[in-house]
Formats: structure tokens, C-alpha cells, sequence
């Protein structure tokens, strides 16, 4: 299992896990009172589930030749979206959200 935290105006507001099982999983940290992550993930107690990155996080990785670009220079696989996300969304994104990656 990986997982990161997810930054709102640096912000802490949750966890967002990639599980062994292959799906995503994302909660909100108990007593978090700011902005919601997206629209589509409103805060609440109950944890988000999904067979595939949401969307809101899939859409924060580059395309194309910046994604191959990205993919060879961090040599992390072309096709490994939470990989990509861990090393490049901790910084300059576009928007109020960033994570930075859970050790362990």
C-alpha cells in the first residue's frame, strides 16, 4: 500500500491511499473544517472508494510527451498514475491541493 497526504492551501485535510487490492481510497482527517478537495468530494466522515485514481488526482498528472518526459526522467513507469502523482504533485500544481508522500 502507498499513500500520501493531501494538502488544501497547505492545509492538511486527508489521506489518500493507493490499496494492495488495486483500488484508491481517500478520507478526510477527523475534525478537518476547511475547503473540500473537489466539488465531487465534499467533507465528510466517511471515506471515498474508487477501482481507479478519482479523477480530481488523475487529472492533476501531465499527458503526453511531458508525462513520457516525467516518466523517464523520475524512472518511475509510464503507467503508474500514483507513482507520478507521489513525485510530482507536491509542488507547483496547478490549484489549492498538493500531497507529499507517506513513508512506510
Amino acid at each position: 500500500m502507498r499513500q500520501c497526504k493531501v494538502y488544501v492551501n497547505n492545509m492538511e485535510a486527508g489521506t489518500l491511499r493507493e490499496e494492495d487490492t488495486g483500488g484508491y481510497t481517500f478520507a478526510y482527517n477527523e475534525g478537518y473544517g476547511g475547503k473540500p478537495v473537489c466539488l465531487n468530494m465534499p467533507v465528510r466522515k466517511e471515506s471515498y472508494t474508487s477501482d481507479h485514481l478519482f479523477p480530481f488526482f488523475f487529472n492533476m498528472l501531465s499527458e503526453g510527451a511531458n508525462r513520457k518526459m516525467q516518466s523517464l526522467l523520475l524512472h518511475i513507469d509510464e503507467n503508474d498514475d500514483f507513482g507520478i502523482l507521489l513525485a510530482t504533485a507536491h509542488t507547483d500544481t496547478i490549484g489549492a491541493v498538493t500531497v507529499k508522500k507517506v513513508n512506510g
